[in-house]
């Protein structure tokens, strides 16, 4: 199992000009920090993505990092007809782990859009079906030592049965 933390890696969560021009002709070039990034992508059979919801998203550094990574190539490919295929072959799970400061209806009101972004967009650059998992506890700025060891809890059940 390998773990990425971007937070220990400092990670730069902003894509610079060459990486940019290089997306737009479908060409990527990837700076030499991002190469192990990519290569975990590329071989990955589940991907669990942990983090916390902010404004109804992932922080900017995950956002910064999907970004980067999820590059021509990588994630998706262009075939002769300029359509978007998917490339990720080995990818069959994606789950995701967050917290909300918020209720679950007021989620469900205004869009879970970090999820939704792996939910929806990540498994459409998958060639296989991918199921998607997600594990959310709710209402953080109220949470009690309980509520948090009952919600860790669920996550090494469902994980552990992956």
């Amino acid at each position: 199992m390998d773990i990425i933390d971007l937070a220990a890696d400092s990670f730069n969560p902003v894509m610079l000009e060459d990486e940019w021009l290089s997306y737009t002709t479908m060409n990527p070039v990837f700076p030499p920090d991002m190469a192990k990034y990519v290569d975990l992508v590329k071989n990955a059979e589940v991907m669990v993505f942990v983090y916390p919801t902010w404004w109804s998203s992932v922080p900017a550094q995950l956002k910064g990092w999907a970004e980067r990574v999820f590059m021509p190539t990588v994630a998706f490919k262009m075939n002769s007809k300029n359509q978007v295929r998917p490339a990720l072959r080995n990818l069959r799970r994606i789950v995701t782990v967050t917290t909300f400061g918020s209720p679950w209806v007021y989620v469900k009101a205004i869009n879970d859009n970090g999820s939704r972004m792996f939910s929806r967009s990540l498994r459409l650059s998958c060639v296989h079906r991918v199921r998607f998992l997600r594990l959310a506890h709710y209402r953080m700025d109220r949470s009690t030592p309980e509520s948090r060891t009952a919600f860790l809890a669920q996550v090494e059940d469902k994980l552990a049965r992956l």
